[in-house]
């Protein structure tokens, strides 16, 4: 098969499909892969080292979209890329299309086999491609969400673990999955006060024996939801409905209930966000203020750090990748069941029942379409 990744070119976006490690893999495995020139250079990953494991330079994405059987990419297509796409070529990477109805129809429109990493499953319920980007922005959340406290950055002023004879910062997460459970790490890592809601008591148990009693347990519930944002200092947002729009768990009214200079860090903001006011930002411009609460709703969060998270995707992404360069993604989607629920778009349809709820199309089984 071949393969191609392109560079690309969301805002302050350095990550790149693939390392050269993982090129090799795929070229060792039969496969031809082109990259498009310069597409990780940012982050070291010279045109050099691709060829020195046989990968072709390309000069163009155009030459990438219009000659190569697979795209492999990190984030969603931008719009000139979906109309590069053509029937039938498998697109691999990142979508989040729930809350984003113009690139699902873009898509549709394409013809193309859209396979996201988000929505691939494991034999233990997780997402595991998701989940390396997942510990990333968890960690990421804090970092983020301890400079925006910074009282010139518009913050309160507050330093997260506080001094002898100060109080730490009060640091809120919404969810104790992957986002979650990393967030708490760095916060308790920084001496903050740390709780955690969710609507799993055995998440909430999980996190209790993981911490042996340093963070606060609450199940989620809008009494209490509404109660311990009053006293943050910082909170993160890390719900997650697979495939889905997150849900609004902070309205614009709960607002006026918090701290002036109080933060909150969307980590939900790919597949919508979880708070009302939010609405994607970039690492050039990552934050902006309603009703004196600072928000932070970068929609590429782990590419801040784009080294370490492409090595960690590349970790994650590649087996399916020969999966389906092996195969073909017939034939692979048909022998693994969790990467046919990467599926969400083919050939015009929509094949994946949360986002065809969600945007209104007509739910089609993948299995009709092999």
């Amino acid at each position: 098969m071949l393969i191609g990744v392109p560079k690309e070119i969301k805002n302050h976006e350095y990550r790149v499909g693939i390392t050269p490690a993982g090129a090799n893999e795929l070229i060792k495995n039969g496969h031809t892969v082109h990259i498009q020139s310069n597409a990780g250079d940012a982050i070291g990953f010279t045109d050099k080292s691709y060829e020195s494991v046989g990968a072709k330079i390309v000069a163009s994405a155009e030459e990438l979209f219009k000659t190569c059987d697979m795209i492999i990419k990190v984030k969603e297509p931008q719009p000139n890329e979906c109309k590069m796409l053509r029937d039938g070529q498998i697109l691999f990477t990142y979508l989040h299309l729930a809350p984003d109805p113009e690139q699902t129809k873009a898509l549709i429109n394409s013809g193309a086999v859209a396979i996201a990493y988000e929505t691939v499953t494991d034999s233990r319920g997780g997402l595991p491609l998701l989940a390396p980007m997942s510990e990333v922005a968890g960690r990421l959340s804090i970092q983020a969400g301890a400079h925006a406290l910074e009282k010139h950055k518009g913050g309160r002023g507050v330093l997260l673990g506080g001094v002898p004879g100060v109080k730490p910062a009060k640091v809120v997460i919404l969810g104790g999955g992957v986002v979650g459970l990393n967030a708490a790490r760095m916060a308790i890592g920084l001496n903050a006060d740390v709780t955690i809601l969710d609507r799993n008591i055995n998440v909430l148990k999980s996190i209790d024996n993981m911490f042996n009693g340093r963070i606060t347990t609450l199940y989620s519930n809008q009494y209490n939801l509404e109660q311990e944002i009053t006293e943050a200092d910082l909170v993160i947002g890390a719900v997650l409905i697979a495939g889905a729009s997150a849900p609004k768990l902070i309205t614009r009214n709960m607002l006026k209930t918090m701290k002036k200079g109080s933060v909150l860090v969307d980590v939900a903001i790919d597949q919508g966000g979880c708070f009302e006011t939010s609405r994607p930002t970039t690492h050039q411009e990552p934050t902006f203020v309603v009703d004196d609460v600072v928000h932070y709703c970068v929609a590429n969060m782990p590419g801040a750090v784009a080294l370490t998270s492409t090595l960690a995707l590349t970790n994650a992404t590649l087996p399916f990748a020969i999966q389906i360069a092996n195969q073909g993604w017939k034939q692979a989607i048909h022998n693994n069941v969790h990467l046919k629920h990467g599926l969400n778009i083919c050939n015009g349809h929509v094949t994946y029942e949360a986002v065809a709820k969600d945007l209104g199309y007509k739910y089609v089984n993948p299995d009709s379409l092999i």
